[in-house]
């Protein structure tokens, strides 16, 4: 029997739950069902047994001369041009009529190509490994000759046939491109070609292929490795006595060892490079130097030497066209002038983003999105926010930019969090968990999980607030130990230990004093809340600040006004009177903060407060999924077919209500779509039989 191919999503349906990548799976196969279900058992490191036996077994009835090309055809690639294959085998025509008839090779316009990746690897495996060489050198030279030569390729070969001088030529040509491409994995392991064939290199070339390795590396998240391979070209332009070079590579250890958590280290290495560069006079490795300087003050809160030293990095760049030293410096001038509060940073921020776009800087673009996603979301302005973080993950996200990519999804866990979207935030802080090593991109996610278990009153929150906490002090960063320990607080506090509580909020404090108005309204109201004497550090953003002076009732529309239905809830409480604290335990019921509204439920008692309402209903905590009434409600009319608007209307709230009950539905549902939660719904037998 004839089987067409499987089309790429009925691949993706049968490798779901086998760990393989579907679209990996699709390309190797090309959808053909045999080979699919053969390598989903075998896995995608290997070639499956069955699948060689049948691709060799259709080889062997092929002539003598044909299998020895179809070999060759196999080693130059996935396509091959005839031209090519013929100069490296001397094969006549009737050569190729064979291979093609028997169906293993097809053409494909001007090429040839295997049917399927998984033949053209059962073919390759099964060339003898010592001819091998020697049929990689006659395709390198010939692909010289045709004019062939693809810096990547030729690299490819050039390695295959260990031909050392060949790799050193075109595999640093072959990392460049690929990095002015954004393909910053392809580029990383081009250099770590480079590499193996270094062994015996002027200390100067080995150098600066560490030098790229090290860079390549910390874009795409793969820190450990760029730490080691800048620290290994460090060494080698000591060995050289390049001192500009040492300068240069110090800057750029910075990169690497921060987002490690070792804070002091990168410190250390910043102030070295400007301490050596210095005296070599005004350079682009200078202007680099003191903006990396820059963003180590920037990030210990030293915002007023931040400036300044980003100011002096680009009266350097700019004349010299250092456009991503510019781009740089003026990044870490908005963060530091948004935090000293004296004049808008935004605009300096949006400059380095432009600068960055228009010169194709993929990691200076990266930085610039992160930062104006982070700044909004700290200053709780959602909505200007959404569409740095949307435009920036797709551009990080195409450029292979992993590094900024998790900054940027781990800054919007926190943004689902404060907005209440609670389930949303659990998801895709789990998600982050999965892939994130680095301390520093696992910090937002740590610290949204155990949040969010601590107020719901689920175990293992102390699992994710430790980590976190750890992790903050590891980098010495103030904005990180903020977070952390103010984290911390709220569990301990929603334990009822307030001395553990109040001593968390004192060590938040203790590294506040270059905080903006937000962090230190933050520390200030956890400070107050858990009977710490200590007073607040000088001027506290808008609601904070209504909360320090006593009017908790106003403070809690301003965080309604923001969008941040927990904040509210907590100035509420903290008003200690009937009326607020019942709208207090309204909020905390809707979002399911379990340990609040206990919390709310035990102050009113103890204020003699009578008919206090009572937990979540019998037939919510029975649900199978979790869903609360309205959110089942939700889904029924999800089910009907009804939009947001719709639904908004028919039940009398509003459509950011909706939103949000739409959002919890799906994720409990496990659902990507309206349209997969009704299927899910249907199945499951959840979907009520009355009209709506």
């Amino acid at each position: 029997m004839s089987l067409t191919p499987l089309s790429a999503a009925a691949v993706r349906t049968l490798a779901d739950g086998s760990g393989l990548e579907a679209a990996e799976l699709y390309r190797l196969t090309d959808g053909n069902p045999f080979y699919v279900t053969e390598v989903v058992q075998a896995g995608l490191g290997v070639v499956p047994a069955s699948a060689r036996d049948a691709v060799l077994a259709r080889a062997a009835r092929l002539s003598g001369e044909s299998r020895g090309v179809l070999g060759t055809a196999a080693l130059i690639g996935a396509r091959v041009e005839p031209d090519l294959l013929t100069s490296v085998t001397s094969c006549p025509p009737p050569v190729l009529d064979e291979l093609l008839a028997s169906g293993l090779l097809a053409a494909d316009e001007e090429r040839l190509r295997f049917r399927h990746e998984i033949a053209r690897l059962a073919v390759e495996q099964a060339v003898a490994p010592h001819r091998r060489a020697a049929i990689h050198a006659r395709i390198l030279g010939a692909l010289g000759s045709l004019g062939l030569d693809n810096d990547a390729r030729m690299a490819f070969h050039a390695e295959a046939a260990g031909d050392g001088t060949a790799v050193l030529h075109h595999a640093p040509r072959a990392a460049r491109q690929a990095a002015e491409l954004g393909s910053h994995r392809e580029a990383a392991a081009q250099f770590e070609r480079a590499l193996r064939f270094a062994v015996d290199a002027d200390p100067a070339m080995a150098a600066g292929f560490y030098d790229g390795l090290a860079h390549e590396l910390m874009l795409v998240g793969r820190l450990r490795g760029a730490v080691d391979a800048g620290e290994r070209a460090l060494g080698l332009w000591r060995q050289a006595g390049d001192r500009l070079r040492e300068g240069a590579t110090l800057s750029s250890l910075f990169q690497s060892l921060q987002p490690l958590g070792r804070g002091p280290e990168a410190a250390a290495a910043a102030e070295a490079a400007v301490t050596v560069l210095e005296p070599l006079g005004p350079s682009v490795e200078l202007a680099r130097a003191y903006a990396i300087l820059a963003n180590a003050r920037m990030v210990n809160s030293e915002h007023p030497a931040a400036i300044d030293l980003a100011v002096r990095s680009q009266a350097i760049a700019e004349p010299l066209g250092a456009l991503d030293v510019l781009s740089d410096a003026l990044n870490t001038q908005g963060c530091s002038v948004n935090h000293v509060g004296e004049e808008e940073g935004t605009g300096y921020l949006r400059r380095a983003l432009d600068v960055a776009l228009s010169a194709g800087l993929d990691d200076q673009a990266g930085r610039a999105f992160k930062n104006l996603y982070g700044n909004c979301v700290a200053e709780r302005q959602f909505a200007e926010a959404e569409r740095y973080f949307i435009d920036g993950v797709a551009y990080c996200d195409e450029h292979d930019i992993v590094s900024y990519a998790a900054f940027l999804r781990g800054e919007r866990a926190a943004a689902l969090e404060r907005t209440g979207r609670w389930d949303e935030a659990v998801a895709l802080s789990t998600a982050l968990l999965t892939r994130a090593d680095a301390p520093i991109y696992r910090l937002s996610a740590l610290q949204v999980l155990g949040m969010i278990r601590a107020r719901r009153g689920e175990p293992g929150a102390w699992e994710y607030l430790d980590e976190a906490a750890a992790a903050a002090d590891g980098t010495g960063e103030p904005q990180w130990i903020i977070s952390a320990r103010l984290a911390s607080a709220e569990g301990h506090w929603l334990e009822g230990k307030l001395d553990l509580a109040a001593r968390d909020a004192e060590l938040a404090d203790d590294v506040s004093a270059g905080s903006d108005g937000w962090e230190r309204g933050e520390v200030a109201a956890w400070l107050r809340r858990t009977g710490s004497n200590r007073p607040p550090r000088g001027e506290l953003a808008g609601p904070y600040q209504r909360m320090a002076d006593g009017d908790g009732e106003q403070a809690a529309r301003l965080w309604l006004g923001l969008g941040c239905p927990y904040e509210a809830a907590l100035a509420l409480y903290d008003c200690g009177q009937e009326t607020a604290l019942r709208q207090a335990l309204t909020i905390f019921t809707g979002l399911g903060a379990a340990a609040a509204a206990q919390l709310t439920r035990h102050q009113m008692r103890q204020l003699g407060i009578r008919s206090i309402p009572a937990g979540p209903r019998t037939a919510t905590r029975a649900d199978p999924l979790g869903l609360t009434r309205r959110e089942r409600e939700v889904l029924d009319l999800i089910c009907a077919g009804h939009t947001n608007a719709e639904i908004a209307a028919k039940l009398f709230i509003s459509a950011k209500t909706v939103d949000h009950h739409v959002s919890a539905v799906l994720a409990k549902l496990d659902a990507p779509t309206r349209e997969v939660a009704a299927a899910h719904a249907a199945r499951l037998g959840l979907v009520s039989a009355a009209e709506i």
